[in-house]
């Protein structure tokens, strides 16, 4: 059997939906699984032993009718028996129409059903603390006569290199290792996920305050060094002792090797949470105010992995909404009413449990 399973788009999604691999292998471990996504996710999945072959979707295919229509023509002489799509977007339900195959699954979006046989509609409610990125993503599973009710973790695969590389790199950047060490996401993808920069301040603020051996480094890419040194220069002069702000991965894989040797991922809601939980790392999650935070809230114990959001303290914005995605207009309105005060002794209770 040979299987293509089709996301594009955002790192986090690709990551959540690479657990689709490693169910389908246990129950048909001679299948041929292919994953098409943009090149740009690749580093979370490399390395995986469940997926056989990647199929890269590149900005050219998006720009271009001839170049995705080539695309399209290049998947169906692999001959797939299964494509599972789960970004149902107009290229992808291209590829699955394109395919050939004779076992097309999808989510529900009305039009698509004239291209799908097998669709899904999203849960509105998770059954385990997996969260619905991926109960939604298992369901998908069901037409191939998998028990979708065993919850597999997304899981990135760091070479030992790799591992011992950042140990070093680490080091010898005043690092020490026996100290604790806090990764801060200080940014969202976009201002709409980023947490007001004063606020993040005070947040890491706290944290020195907490563990006052602690070792910071910031998650931010050269583009956004700017805001990153806003927010430094909004810390405490103490905090600032702590913070090794020129100590950050330069690649994708160095940050995962990096993060792989911190005590916590603390932060924005975002890629690099969902990344720092699939290497087993603790995590502290500050949701945007229009985010559902059911939707990302992957595997929330109350001890290991904590998240906070706006909902969770002040409800009153949200009691005539069916979704928070109505209130992204408001963000910065909502932001600035979600104060670290609300979850000082979240954090405090978090950090403690990592001594």
């Amino acid at each position: 059997m040979k299987i293509l399973i089709i996301q594009q788009k955002m790192i986090g999604d690709v990551l959540a939906t690479s657990i689709l691999f490693e169910a389908i292998k246990h129950k048909y471990p001679d299948a041929e699984l292919h994953y098409v996504i943009n090149s740009h996710t690749y580093p979370v999945v490399a390395e995986n032993p469940f997926i056989d072959q990647f199929q890269f979707f590149s900005h050219e295919h998006e720009k271009s009718k001839r170049k995705l229509w080539q695309f399209a023509h290049q998947l169906r002489k692999e001959n797939y028996d299964v494509v599972i799509d789960v970004y149902s977007q107009l290229s992808s339900n291209i590829f699955a129409l394109r395919s050939g195959a004779k076992t097309k699954i999808s989510l529900d979006k009305g039009p698509n059903a004239l291209i799908y046989n097998h669709r899904f509609k999203n849960k509105s409610k998770a059954k385990t603390n997996a969260g619905l990125a991926i109960e939604n993503r298992l369901q998908l599973l069901e037409p191939l006569g998998i028990d979708t009710s065993k919850i597999v973790r997304p899981k990135i695969y760091l070479t030992d290199s790799e591992k011992t590389n950042a140990k070093q790199f680490l080091e010898s950047n005043g690092i020490d290792l026996k100290k604790p060490l806090f990764m801060i996401g200080v940014l969202g993808s976009g201002e709409d996920k980023t947490y007001p920069f004063t606020y993040m301040a005070k947040v890491i603020d706290e944290i020195v305050a907490e563990q006052p051996e602690s070792q910071i480094l910031f998650n931010y890419i050269p583009k956004q060094e700017p805001d990153a040194k806003a927010i430094l220069e909004l810390c405490s002069a103490e905090t600032q002792k702590q913070i090794h702000f020129k100590v950050f991965g330069e690649s994708l894989r160095n940050f995962l090797a990096i993060t792989s040797h911190c005590d916590a991922l603390i932060g924005n809601e975002g890629g690099a949470i969902n990344m720092a939980k699939a290497l087993y790392i603790p995590t502290f999650t500050i949701f945007s105010p229009w985010i559902k935070k059911e939707a990302w809230n992957m595997f929330d114990d109350g001890k290991k992995h904590i998240s906070v959001h706006l909902k969770d303290y002040d409800d009153s914005a949200y009691k005539d909404i069916s979704h928070p995605k109505a209130l992204k207009s408001k963000t910065l309105e909502l932001y600035a009413d979600f104060k670290p005060s609300y979850f000082e002794e979240a954090l405090k209770a978090f950090l403690k449990r990592l001594d």
